[in-house]
Order: C-alpha cells, then structure tokens, then sequence
C-alpha cells in the first residue's frame, strides 16, 4: 500500500480532470505538486525486528548520518533542533527522550493514609525513548539481520559512551492502541493536532 501511494502520489495528491468515454484522456493539473522528494521503499522483511530492519538498509544509506523513528509515534520535535543537539555533542547516536503522561490519574498520599494531591494523567518523571533518532553510520557495527535495536545495539552504543539523549519536553504520543488512534485521530479531525508543525 505504501508503495502504492508513492507510485500514484500524483494522481492522488493533485486535482485531476478526467474525461470518459471512448476518447476519454486524464489531466494531471501537476501546479499543486510543492514536494521534491526522494522516497526509498525497502522491504525488509514481515518478520525482521527493529535492528535488523535498519541493518538492511545499509546499501541506502551511503555511509551518511540518517534520521529515524519506528513511525508509530507523533511528536512536534523541532528537527532542526535536535540536529543541533546530535551535531553538537559529536556522538554516534542521539536518541530522543521523553516523558510519557501516565494513563491514569496519580495519588501523593501522606503518612496517615490521606490525599494530599490528585494529578489527572500527569506526565511521568522518568524519561522514556521517543523512537526519533539520528544515527551516524557508525551503528551498523552494533547491528545484524536478527537484533532488535532497543536491546544489545543501544545498550551496548550507550555502554561504548556513544549515545546522547535530546530531551523533548513538547508532545509526543504512541499510536499503539485502537484508544490511542482515536485520541489522535480526533485531534486531527478538530485542527488541534499539535505534531502538524508544516
């Protein structure tokens, strides 16, 4: 589907003028086209986990420093900033960090067994993995076919010194529960959506 989208990215993105019938003809009306973009699709696999996923895109990367997320997330990260921050600190790898806001609403509770507080959905205190990095080429020598990304490779480029942490106080939320793609499909649908930073 994704390949499809991009091969027909045209006709679906622009208004079009189509007449049927034996003569029928199709016009692409291109002036509303403003991308220029340069799509690679690799397929790497139904079952390939995140680490591998990224080993087998090597060939594409051209031994070059390479944004990524795992697409499941929507943020308003400034890139721009977080690029900054990558290039600043000269290391082989920049995870960005967030705090995700609890699913639940939060307790402080005194020595005696009262309330003293209630947070409706407060974000956490611990900082959690964002899933946007930027990558120099250095991470291939932490990857193969079969590793998963959040497991050995990052452990061991953080354990090497090698990974900094850009801490995203903005939005950010998963997509990973029918929930979650309501909430998120509602912001968009009531203009509040606030990853839509274009």
């Amino acid at each position: 589907q994704i390949k499809d989208y991009f091969l027909n990215y045209e006709s679906r993105t622009n208004d079009l003028t189509v007449t049927l019938g034996r003569d029928g003809s199709l016009i692409q009306h291109t002036d509303t086209i403003s991308e220029s973009w340069k799509v690679t699709l690799a397929d790497t696999g139904l079952n390939t986990m995140t680490g591998g996923r990224i080993n087998k895109i090597r060939k594409y990367v051209n031994n070059e420093r390479f944004l990524c997320t795992y697409g499941d997330g929507l943020a308003d990260i400034n890139f721009k900033e977080l690029l900054e921050f990558h290039e600043k600190h000269a290391l082989g790898a920049t995870v960005t960090a967030v705090r995700p806001t609890n699913r639940f609403g939060a307790l402080q509770i005194d020595e005696n067994e009262k309330v003293t507080q209630f947070a409706e959905k407060p974000k956490s205190e611990k900082w959690v993995n964002g899933g946007f990095f930027i990558f120099e080429p250095m991470i291939f020598d932490y990857l193969d076919d079969e590793c998963i990304l959040e497991r050995e490779p990052l452990e061991n480029v953080a354990r090497s010194g090698n990974l900094a942490a850009f801490k995203h106080e903005g939005f950010w939320q998963p997509m990973d529960t029918y929930r979650e793609t309501e909430e998120l499909n509602a912001l968009w649908d009531q203009g509040l959506a606030p990853w839509r930073n274009w």
